[in-house]
């Protein structure tokens, strides 16, 4: 069984280049995983509750293949499609949504908490802009250490209205923390149209209150997700400190499991889904000549044994002890 590590390094070619289809194939995967999560709730297989992510793996591989293994994010508890894109397998995904032992968090976190700092995927937070602190802590470490690694805050639209959001902002702008603050404006904040809870339409210019560089990008697409990344991921390395980026997405499933969506506009998801992530990326490798039908439907067969056998293997897991809950409080590890 492949490694986080060498999961998330096999979104690269031998010469370090992004390759285009392990991450078409990856989003596949994240959307198998997503669709057969939805459906193991819907059974009663699960316990809790869960927060797909379908309509946003463009923005997840993106994220994944310009940061480096040993920078960090630390995201939101929509995290199955970022942990997925960063070299979690889906395996020890769906163990710790199963509450299994071998799940990513020992089956003690659950659907909200993914983490594996084997591929500086930081414990992901149920708090709405957890993250966002955490995030800037950890570029506030690099910098000490003198370290040119980058932190990434990855979250919600509605989370910009909250005071961790301006506290890290500022905080960060300061101190010239590499660290980037990355809105995944999905438009909707739980059941909330974002036009009724937030003045504005474009939240990245909220940056211009801390004098910080701010932009924003196609969600949908992962080579604009590439692009518009790169520019603040080198202004951070260089030292030059943070950066606000605006990702405009849509989430095709409601807010979580109990929710229909039934508050949406006519028309409006269906106009988004002519967006489809998969879909833009299935167009653009098939106009490169990488990509055909057989080779599609090939690799959709592929996602879907895939995701099968994690969650064969996730069932016949066992589940933590009540003793477990008290692992990784303390460390063992002695400091000075």
């Amino acid at each position: 069984m492949s490694t986080s590590l060498e999961r998330r390094n096999s979104l690269k070619t031998s010469d370090s280049k992004t390759d285009e289809i392990a991450c078409y194939e990856r989003m596949l995967e994240i959307r198998e995983f997503e669709r057969r999560t939805n459906e193991l709730f819907a059974a009663g297989e699960i316990r809790g509750t869960t927060h797909l992510c379908v309509g946003e793996e463009a923005l997840n591989l993106g994220l994944a293949t310009v940061l480096n293994p040993d920078d960090v994010i630390a995201a939101t508890y929509r995290s199955h499609g970022i942990a997925l894109a960063f070299g979690l397998s889906p395996h020890s995904v769906m163990a710790e949504i199963m509450g299994k032992s071998t799940g990513c968090a020992g089956g003690i976190g659950g659907s909200m908490h993914m983490c594996d700092s084997s591929v500086g995927v930081l414990p992901t937070s149920a708090i709405i802009g957890g993250g966002m602190p955490v995030a800037a802590g950890a570029a506030l470490a690099f910098q000490i250490q003198k370290k040119k690694n980058v932190a990434v805050a990855y979250f919600g639209d509605a989370a910009t209205n909250i005071g961790a959001f301006h506290e890290s902002m500022n905080l960060a702008a300061i101190w010239k923390l590499p660290v980037i603050f990355v809105i995944n404006n999905n438009v909707y904040g739980e059941y909330t149209r974002i036009d009724l809870s937030t003045p504005i339409e474009d939240l990245h210019i909220r940056a211009e209150s801390y004098a910080m560089p701010h932009a924003k990008l196609d969600g949908m697409d992962i080579y604009a997700v590439q692009s518009g990344m790169q520019e603040a991921i080198d202004r951070a390395r260089r030292g030059d400190g943070p950066t606000l980026i605006e990702a405009k997405t849509y989430r095709f499933s409601g807010h979580s499991r109990a929710d229909q969506a039934l508050y949406r506009p006519e028309g409006e998801l269906e106009m988004w889904q002519k967006r489809d992530p998969i879909l833009v990326t299935e167009q653009a490798l098939t106009k490169k000549g990488l990509l055909d039908t057989a080779k599609i439907e090939e690799m959709k067969a592929k996602a879907v044994a895939t995701v099968d056998a994690a969650i064969v293997q996730a069932k016949s897991d066992p589940e933590p002890t009540a003793k477990d809950m008290f692992s990784h409080i303390f460390t063992s590890q002695k400091v000075g």
